[in-house]
C-alpha cells in the first residue's frame, strides 16, 4: 500500500529541529550580526507598523545619525532582507523605505526584549 504523502507528493512535516547549546549560540550570533550597528534598531522602530518613510523623513526622525551612516545601515538591512528600498523614478528622485514581511516579524521579538528589560527596572525598585 502506498503512503498518503507519496500519493500527494509532499513530505510530512518533520519535527522541529532540536537545538543544542552550540547550535543555539550560533543562531543567536547570526541574528546579532544582522542587528548589530548603533542605529539599526532605531531605524527598525521608526519603520515598524507598516510605515513607509522617505530617506529625508528618517534623517529628521534620527537627528544624531549622519547621512553616510544612515545610508550604510539601510543598505546593510536591505542586503539582509529586513528593509525594502522603493525607488520612484521622478525628478527630484524619491526613495522610500519600509520593512519587508520578515523585518516586520521582528516586532514581537523586540517587544519581548523591551518587556524583559522593563522587568529588570521594576525588580530593582
Amino acid at each position: 500500500m502506498t503512503r498518503t504523502d507519496e500519493k500527494v507528493r509532499y513530505l510530512p512535516e518533520s519535527e522541529a529541529e532540536t537545538l543544542t547549546p552550540l547550535s543555539a549560540a550560533s543562531g543567536v550570533e547570526n541574528v546579532l550580526r544582522i542587528l548589530e550597528g548603533r542605529w539599526k534598531l532605531v531605524i527598525l522602530f521608526h519603520l515598524f507598523g507598516g510605515k513607509v518613510l522617505r530617506f529625508s523623513d528618517l534623517e529628521r526622525a534620527i537627528p544624531a545619525i549622519s547621512q553616510k551612516m544612515l545610508i550604510q545601515q539601510l543598505r546593510q538591512m536591505g542586503a539582509d532582507g529586513i528593509v525594502r528600498r522603493i525607488v520612484h523614478h521622478q525628478v527630484p528622485p524619491k526613495v522610500e523605505y519600509c520593512l519587508t514581511d520578515w523585518g516586520q516579524a521582528l516586532c514581537p521579538a523586540l517587544d519581548a526584549l523591551l518587556t524583559w528589560a522593563a522587568q529588570k527596572g521594576s525588580a530593582d525598585a
